[in-house]
């Protein structure tokens, strides 16, 4: 039986963050990673969980599915799934979630999958520890959702093995596995950075379609901001294990508010007007025993001010607004987005 109330009023978020924080114990001691990330995911909504290497997205997304490893990593906060903080939970209440109620697509589906197994074993068995069932019956399920993900001739697939199957059909695998139990959130960590730009656009159009139909929750791990402006419903960007912007797609995309987004924005190649020298942030992420005071982007960015060295926390932009960015700056500041040049 589940933990989790899946029949919350679908008003309610079904992935509510607040204050996480994860820190890694080394020899000198605890090493934060990840510092008041807040957030929240509504049913059927897409949100983009963008920054460049090493901000901490993998980290926090690990950290809300309890997968970090327990005698380093210090995780803090509140994760609330419809309610139910995953936080508070032993490791065994947390299997019977993990699948079930919430589920990981990983970066590297050939690292995920068992490689003595048949693929299609390995869907129904995520099918069978939550539900036990007749081993026809999971088969069958298996097979479905092999047919669902788009994977040709799913009877023969069933059968074969993960090194017997191209990238694009290993990330398929790994989206079936994480749906056959029809959670209610879906976290993806870069499920198409190794895959070519045919198989990811096909693998983005399967996820965008399962939850526009579903109404599943969509966490999707990326550096890609392409990836994002045509799959996400909303982007929250982080910086050196911070939020520093969370807001409507369209509206981070026309007008970003923390100029580390604007930064990201200005620097993708096909948005750069031809010819033009292409832009890019000087500098690069702080590692986590050298992280500045006040604003953590201080260093990089060319909006500082004094202001900028005190603690910044995250605020709402305007009285009705959907839009929250930390940086003492931000409505002073009018930073530019995304501009198509012909």
């Amino acid at each position: 039986m589940s933990l989790v109330d899946m029949n919350a009023p679908p008003t309610s978020p079904v992935l509510d963050v607040s204050h996480l924080q994860v820190a890694f114990q080394t020899r000198q001691g605890l090493m934060s990673i990840t510092r008041d990330v807040s957030f929240s995911v509504m049913p059927g909504e897409r949100i983009g969980l963008v920054g460049e290497s090493g901000c901490g997205k993998s980290v926090t997304g690990l950290s809300l599915m309890r997968l970090l490893p327990t005698d380093v990593a210090r995780v803090s906060g509140q994760v609330l799934l419809q309610g139910t903080d995953l936080m508070l939970l032993s490791e065994r209440q947390m299997r019977a979630v993990r699948g079930r109620d919430v589920a990981m697509i990983f970066q590297e589906p050939m690292t995920a999958l068992d490689p003595v197994f048949t693929v299609g074993e390995q869907i129904a068995e995520a099918y069978r520890v939550h539900y036990p069932s007749l081993a026809n019956e999971a088969r069958e399920r298996a097979l479905q959702m092999l047919d669902r993900v788009g994977i040709p001739l799913p009877q023969q697939r069933y059968h074969e093995y993960p090194h017997q199957l191209s990238g694009g059909m290993r990330q398929r695998v790994m989206i079936a596995m994480a749906l056959i139990c029809e959670p209610k959130l879906l976290i993806a960590d870069e499920p198409t950075t190794a895959l070519d730009v045919t198989v990811q656009s096909q693998i983005l159009r399967l996820l965008r379609e399962l939850s526009e139909r579903t109404g599943t929750a969509l966490l999707l791990i990326t550096h890609d901001l392409g990836v994002v402006a045509e799959t996400c419903t909303r982007m929250v960007t982080m910086y050196a294990g911070e939020v520093v912007e969370d807001a409507p797609v369209e509206d981070v995309l026309l007008a970003p508010r923390h100029p580390y987004t604007s930064g990201l924005l200005r620097s993708l190649l096909h948005f750069s007007a031809r010819g033009a020298p292409l832009a890019f942030i000087p500098g690069r992420v702080p590692t986590p025993g050298a992280m500045p005071e006040g604003c953590r982007f201080r260093p990089r960015c060319a909006h500082a001010a004094e202001a900028c060295h005190a603690a910044q926390s995250l605020q709402f932009i305007g009285a009705f607004s959907q839009h929250r960015v930390r940086c003492v700056r931000a409505s002073e500041l009018e930073l530019p987005g995304v501009i198509v040049h012909g």
